[in-house]
């Protein structure tokens, strides 16, 4: 095809535009029709080289996409739920027999279930949660067949038998230390829960009663061993500000102040306090999919752990978190992972945390990502504040 630089050159200049020129004017000599002819030819050409120029750019000019009302996220998707937008999502479970339902938790008393596999959402009442004039918090949910459980603060616990299609609402103790912030179920009638001051209980008749797995809290232990140079352990204020649970039952958990963090192992009678080696102040901790340690530090910081296990050795890992805070990490895989944090920073990596990539379809969402929860390989969720709810599409 033609070039449009060889469709005007040749005659423009020699043929057409000659005829205008002093040396080639027309003279008074010049035939009548032989002039008309001059003309007419002229603007045929004219109007068959518009042609021509007007075909010839023709498959060049790319149609306009349509706007775009939002900027899609390239492995997420953003669901709208019924819900006030000053909520903060804190947790989402689904029953393991039926993965279409699932329910998802967050402050103001919200209580959101799905029946189609999290695409949809709907409000939940559970009328034994709303006796009372409180406006809870619910923390945590867990699964394990149809049998799930709930906690919240002020202290409430609820528990399922029947994947969610009733809940029972179960006594607690007065004298239960601290808020409960974390709870597992294990098996028939069997759970696990942890207080943000470092209880954890135990209990195999659905909640009726509960065996402290450890003999003391954080406060007493930290008391025990503030002569053993724990740093900051004078300024503790005795409650966690994370805790985190492995598969294989082992716990971490990070100080209210981020000066240190504990760990905790099934059969040890007390928490293990470990001064933090990194200057900054710790802003959460978890495990990796080997079963070694993350952790995040305020001000956008990411840290690995040495090998696999509990270590107080760790290496930092570039991210590109625009300076702001990385707030949770979850692993979807042996080697791939997801972390979240403030104004809608999304880093995903493919080789176990050793380097990080950022989406930056994210950016477009104004809010802080609090928890990446990982139901299994192909589903996985985003919680945020104002109401945000990220869904995988892989």
């Amino acid at each position: 095809m033609a070039t449009l630089q060889q469709l005007l050159k040749p005659s423009w200049s020699s043929s057409l535009f000659a005829s205008t020129s002093p040396r080639h004017s027309l003279s008074s000599t010049t035939p009548k029709a032989s002039l008309q002819n001059s003309i007419i030819n002229r603007r045929q050409f004219v109007a068959e080289t518009a042609a021509t120029v007007s075909l010839s750019l023709s498959p060049f000019i790319a149609p306009v996409p349509p706007a775009k009302s939002e900027e899609s996220l390239s492995e997420w998707e953003r669901l709208y739920l019924p819900i006030d937008p000053g909520v903060v999502l804190l947790d989402i479970a689904f029953v393991p027999d039926d993965l279409d339902r699932g329910f998802l938790l967050g402050t103001r008393q919200t209580i959101l279930e799905t029946k189609d596999g999290g695409r949809t959402w709907a409000p939940r009442s559970i009328p034994s949660a709303e006796e009372e004039d409180f406006n809870y918090r619910f923390n945590a949910i867990s699964f394990k067949g149809k049998e799930g459980w709930i906690v919240g603060k002020p202290a409430i616990l609820l528990y399922t038998s029947d994947a969610g299609e009733s809940w029972e609402r179960i006594p607690l103790s007065a004298q239960l230390p601290g808020d409960m912030v974390y709870i597992k179920a294990t098996g028939e009638k069997s759970a696990e829960m942890v207080t943000d001051e470092g209880a954890i209980y135990v209990t195999s008749n659905k909640g009726y009663n509960w065996k402290a797995a450890v003999q003391e809290t954080v406060s007493a232990t930290l008391n025990r061993t503030v002569s053993s140079g724990i740093s900051g352990a004078s300024y503790y204020t005795g409650t966690f500000n994370t805790v985190n649970r492995s598969p294989d039952g082992r716990y971490v958990a990070v100080s209210s102040r981020g000066n240190f963090y504990l760990t905790w192992e099934p059969g040890q009678p007390f928490w293990q306090p470990h001064n933090r080696a990194i200057a900054r102040r710790i802003q959460n901790m978890g495990w990796r999919a080997d079963g070694g340690l993350w952790l995040l530090v305020r001000g956008g910081g990411l840290f690995l752990s040495k090998g696999t296990g509990i270590s107080e050795e760790f290496e930092e890992v570039p991210v590109q978190s625009r300076g702001f805070g990385i707030l949770d990490v979850g692993f979807r895989s042996q080697e791939e992972a997801w972390a979240a944090g403030g104004s809608g920073v999304l880093l995903k990596t493919t080789n176990g945390g050793r380097t990080w990539t950022r989406d930056k379809a994210a950016d477009n969402i104004a809010a802080n990502l609090y928890s990446v929860k990982f139901i299994n390989d192909k589903k996985g969720f985003v919680l945020g504040n104002d109401g945000v709810l990220l869904q995988y599409l892989g």
